[in-house]
């Protein structure tokens, strides 16, 4: 124990050494902004379901802390939908459902280029609590037995009308962009994103049908911030 706190204490003097000489030479940057975008999201369901990626909307306001020239931590509180379309390949049928969520991802930022124009990547954990569903479809799901033209093919079905079991959703997300400065204190952002959910929007007991149902989106994002100080 004595060793362990020992360590604690080294890295720690060491952390906080670090950041007073990043202090010294670099000068610490707060950036506040929005964005916007679309995104193409999937189910991952275990068992499987054919399925197609729904489009939907994605947007937040973002705040960004900068302490070295090279390091980042972003912030955001925003909405995105994600949800899935099932793929009925040559029939007429249609059906989708889309999920809209509130969302916080905090994530560690790695900046690099030059004064006009960086690259940065982004990565870390989001929280998302679900706020609304909508279901589009030409079919009545809830009676299959109406339905004269129903694939032969045997699918899983329960997923069409079964609820939404857990409205809070965590997991990761990443992503790639540009910023470009049209002024000191002015940018605008284009990131790619890819979230993959680590919670079950479905019940995932052994004696549940569905021991996945995990969310996973791609967000594409054009956005713009301005420096506060």
């Amino acid at each position: 124990m004595r060793f362990i706190r020992l360590l604690l204490f080294i890295l720690l003097m060491a952390s906080a050494g670090a950041v007073a000489q990043a202090e010294t030479h670099y000068k610490a940057r707060l950036s506040a902004g929005v964005r916007g975008g679309v995104t193409l999201a999937r189910q991952d369901l275990s068992p499987s379901v054919p399925q197609r990626f729904v489009m939907g909307s994605t947007g937040a306001v973002t705040f960004r802390y900068t302490e070295e020239k090279l390091f980042g931590l972003v912030a955001e509180f925003g909405w995105v939908q994600r949800g899935w379309e099932e793929d009925f390949e040559e029939s007429p049928l249609r059906y989708s459902r889309k999920l809209t969520y509130l969302t916080l991802p905090v994530m560690t930022q790695i900046i690099f280029g030059g004064r006009r124009a960086k690259c940065f990547i982004n990565l870390g954990p989001e929280f998302s609590y679900m706020i609304g569903e909508k279901i589009d479809a030409n079919f009545n799901y809830n009676d299959l037995s109406t339905v004269t033209d129903w694939p032969e093919r045997k699918r899983m079905t329960e997923q069409l009308g079964m609820k939404i079991a857990n409205k809070f959703d965590y997991g990761i997300t990443g992503g790639i962009g540009v910023e470009f400065y049209v002024q000191p204190r002015h940018s605008i952002t284009l990131e790619g994103r890819y979230y993959f959910g680590l919670g079950n929007i479905f019940k995932a007991s052994k004696a549940d049908t569905f021991s996945a149902s995990r969310s996973t989106s791609i967000e594409i994002s054009l956005g713009y911030n301005f420096r506060l100080k």
